[in-house]
Formats: C-alpha cells, sequence, structure tokens
C-alpha cells in the first residue's frame, strides 16, 4: 500500500509540474519568429540571420468550410 500512495504522489507532481511547461500568450507564426530573431541579433551585435520573405498571402482550401 505504501509503494502505492508513494507512486501516486509521484505521478500528482510530475503532472502539476509539468503543466507549468510553456509560456502563455499568442502563437508565433514563423515569419514573426524570424523577425524577431533578426531583432534581438541586432541588439546584441551578432551576425544577422537571413531577411525573412513575407508570407504568401493565404489561399481557402475547399475543406475549410467543414472546420
Amino acid at each position: 500500500m505504501k509503494a502505492r500512495t508513494t507512486f501516486t504522489l509521484i505521478l500528482l507532481g510530475l503532472s502539476v509540474g509539468l503543466s507549468a511547461c510553456g509560456r502563455k500568450g499568442p502563437l508565433d507564426t514563423p515569419y514573426e519568429a524570424a523577425v524577431e530573431a533578426r531583432k534581438e541579433a541586432e541588439r546584441n551585435d551578432q551576425p544577422l540571420p537571413p531577411e525573412p520573405q513575407k508570407p504568401v498571402e493565404d489561399r481557402p482550401f475547399i475543406l475549410d468550410r467543414l472546420l
């Protein structure tokens, strides 16, 4: 019985610890992440990554209406 209680407490501790991982806020698109990385490299006087290309206009897909 003691092993079961210990296992339950460890499992509970892991689930609480892992639920706090991550960052709260909106998701970054790859373009936004590349722009931010470039700005950060400029601030830190590091070599600049390549200039990110603007994303292509998102065309609707035929099945989008189902979602």
